[in-house]
């Protein structure tokens, strides 16, 4: 099995690119269906006119544009989705700020796949599938036993995040998962952007 770019959860972090509206080009025009913008230390005024940017590149191409964190940014820049973390707003207040919009909620573990799924996550992230450097402080390492476990006990479509490269993505794919979420690996993915 060769992973499809339709199954590639593309994240643009601004902090790991150089170039992310470049790179959000590529990941489009490369066919795939979902852009997540993260900027966690971007200032706020920069990081609306890079949604602004991305939402209509995404809106061109036919993707779902999603912001990380911030629920407020979400509403502002009229993305499809918000993605949040463990410290992140819960489901339930960010929906005052975002409304219908697909609310996404970082786990790494069952216990917390369930809780957001009954907290009223539309997508469940999970991982670290492997080890990654993406993030500072990184949670452990879940495997793919524990992916494909959260697969089978959630009912909401489940992201694989961490590690996740093009000779890995097929087994995590097998494992259940509805999206592989690349960050560091995108370009490899996209022949090397």
């Amino acid at each position: 099995m060769t992973t499809p770019l339709s199954r590639v959860y593309a994240i643009v972090d601004v902090e790991a690119s150089r170039e992310p509206i470049a790179l959000a080009r590529k990941a489009l025009g490369a066919g795939c269906p979902v852009l997540q913008l993260r900027a966690k230390r971007l200032d706020d005024r920069s990081f609306v006119e890079l949604g602004i940017e991305l939402r209509a590149l995404c809106t061109e191409a036919g993707a779902r544009f999603v912001i990380n964190d911030r629920a407020d940014i979400a509403r502002l820049v009229r993305a499809d989705g918000l993605h949040l973390g463990q410290d992140d707003l819960s489901p339930k207040d960010a929906r005052g700020i975002v409304g219908d919009m697909q609310i996404g909620v970082s786990t790494h573990d069952a216990d917390q796949a369930a809780a957001a799924e009954r907290g009223g996550a539309d997508l469940i992230a999970f991982g670290p599938v492997f080890e990654t450097k993406t993030k500072e402080n990184p949670d452990p390492v879940v495997g793919l036993r524990a992916l494909r476990e959260v697969c089978r006990q959630v009912s909401r479509p489940v992201v694989a995040i961490g590690g996740i490269t093009p000779k890995n993505a097929d087994a995590t794919l097998e494992a259940g998962a509805r999206y592989i979420a690349v960050i560091s690996a995108l370009p490899s993915f996209l022949g090397g952007a």
